[in-house]
């Protein structure tokens, strides 16, 4: 069962929260707060406003439908690169992170070159915390986050953790603790759900905050990302047994995982209105890549009906779940179906808190601050998916034209992987969203929508493909085509009968090619190992070190 709104408010006021009707600075006075929340491998079929009626997400889709729903809205098929192009405004083969993800025992990061997102928001006037996950280096102290700009930091490091004892196991024999309040190792945390742990920091993020200054809070979850393979989905028992109905049981507890995010999201946003931040806060949610289904990862996300899955360059694997809901729209409650890349965050919450995107020098992200907030062209045409030197693997989106070449692992994780979830009636969602604590806040801004509505944006959403696929599964021989105004889940590939898009997307590719900055990629260093440093991961590079085995 969800925490009763009042008792969140209840714990917001003895921590010295505003009472309910006190407003902070307006909106003319100081630019906005703004909250990013990063769900980690959530998937494009997860969240209801996608049309899922299997797992309900109402605080989710309550900020959705009354924001703005980016419909064509992609990011990198894994964490680690997606997570780069978010804090830099660059596509990954300009900082040298387009290849896998960052290891805690490699002795790599995002380059310290770089000015992240804090940074660039603290010299607006900014103050900038981050909760949860960083996974952009951390094995010297110089690439984590209270140096990159945060003020504070409470999470983990490395790619993912187990939820409850907070270890992480890598490269097969190597296991540590890994949870950090700021530099300290939290120890203390032992046995505390990460979902509620993070959410309960960043409610007191937000209610201890001076509001003389705007707050920038980075929440990036863990959920629903896998912990550790021996026990890689993890939910409250009492969570987990509300999804009876899910037959799967791995399906099953990753409704709990989906289910606890949500919850987060809500309690979150109840704790901005108590405060009075509410009015005047942009809030970004965006999963980091498509769903790992099928198993993939031990986990159970869901694309359908895309194609692929985490780490691939299909649809399922880049076509990220994303939205903005502020206030301060011009227009709200639509479905955006302009070409919105992750990169074009930075530049477009820059623009948002009245700085000039043009001081960020050379990147990839475009300002959408106008397009979004107004319901505006996109000014974006094209999109870099990626290029993986490592197996030649790259892609491209042009317009509705899709070039991809190459392929990663098998071939059988580029098929389309269900469950599909349109098939479950067991919920009234539109009067499950209304309820939550969201959508409480929704109402109390005036910014709710009819059922109607709801159901108008919904069915906007709803991919539907009726051509049956392509012989050809693949495209590591040869470079495909797909049209995703009328094939969104790539069955039919077009290279043979549009040659000349097919050259044209290819020589676009091979161009950002030649431009590439080496990948950053180190081996794993053994002296990494935490059972070197009293069984947690740190910032070993820094340290004296053990002898090589």
């Amino acid at each position: 069962m969800l925490q009763p709104l009042w008792t969140v408010l209840g714990i917001i006021c003895l921590r010295g929260g505003m009472a309910l009707g006190d407003r902070g600075p307006s909106g003319t006075e100081q630019p906005p707060n703004i909250i990013i929340i990063v769900a980690d491998d959530l998937g494009w079929n997860d969240v209801g406003f996608h049309g899922s009626n299997q797992i309900p997400t109402p605080n989710i889709d309550a900020l959705a439908f009354s924001g703005v729903m980016l419909n064509r809205y992609y990011v990198q098929p894994i964490c680690t690169p997606s997570r780069s192009a978010l804090m830099t405004g660059k596509y990954p083969i300009h900082t040298g992170m387009q290849q896998n993800v960052i290891l805690a025992a490699q002795p790599y990061g995002l380059g310290l070159e770089e000015t992240l997102m804090p940074e660039r928001l603290n010299a607006l006037g900014y103050v900038s915390h981050a909760v949860g996950k960083w996974h952009l280096g951390s094995y010297k102290k110089a690439y984590t986050p209270t140096q990159r700009g945060f003020m504070s930091h409470i999470g983990y490091w490395s790619g993912k953790k187990d939820y409850y004892d907070h270890t992480n196991q890598e490269h097969h024999t190597y296991w540590g603790y890994d949870l950090r309040r700021n530099m300290s190792i939290a120890r203390d945390e032992f046995g505390h759900y990460s979902t509620d742990l993070f959410t309960e920091e960043a409610i007191d993020r937000i209610v201890t905050h001076n509001q003389s200054k705007p707050l920038f809070l980075y929440l990036a979850h863990l959920a629903v990302h896998s912990a550790n393979e021996y026990e890689p989905l993890q939910a409250p028992a009492n969570v987990i047994d509300r999804f009876d109905h899910i037959k799967d049981g791995n399906r099953r507890r990753f409704a709990g995982m989906l289910a606890k995010l949500d919850e987060s999201v809500g309690r979150v946003t109840a704790a901005l209105q108590e405060t009075g931040l509410i009015q005047n806060s942009i809030i970004v949610f965006t999963t980091d890549n498509g769903g790992p289904a099928a198993s993939f990862d031990f986990n159970a996300a869901s694309n359908w009906p895309l194609r692929g899955l985490k780490h691939l360059l299909w649809e399922g694997g880049v076509r990220g779940a994303g939205f903005v809901w502020s206030p301060l729209l011009k227009k709200r409650s639509y479905v955006y179906e302009g070409l919105v890349h992750i990169t074009d965050l930075l530049p477009t919450l820059v623009s948002a808190a009245g700085g000039d995107p043009k001081t960020l020098g050379k990147i990839d992200g475009m300002d959408m601050w106008s397009a979004i907030s107004k319901n505006m062209t996109s000014p974006r045409k094209r999109i870099l998916l990626n290029i993986d030197p490592s197996v030649n693997y790259r892609a491209l989106i042009e317009g509705n034209l899709k070039f991809i070449e190459g392929t990663f692992q098998a071939e059988n994780w580029s098929g389309w992987f269900g469950p599909s979830g349109r098939n479950v009636s067991r919920y009234d969602l539109y009067n499950l969203m209304k309820r939550s604590h969201a959508g409480r806040v929704v109402r109390l801004n005036k910014m709710q929508i009819s059922e109607d509505k709801w159901k108008q944006l919904r069915a906007q959403q709803d991919i539907q493909c009726q051509q049956s696929p392509s012989p050809r599964r693949t495209c590591s021989k040869a470079p495909c085509l797909f049209d995703l105004s009328v094939d969104p889940c790539e069955y039919l590939d077009l290279s043979q009968t549009m040659p000349a898009a097919t050259e044209r997307l290819k020589k676009a590719v091979d161009d950002y090619q030649s431009g590439m900055v080496p990948p950053r990629n180190k081996p794993v260093d053994p002296r990494a190992n935490p059972k070197n440093w009293d069984y947690a991961w740190v910032n070993w590079g820094d340290m004296v070190h053990p002898p090589l085995p």
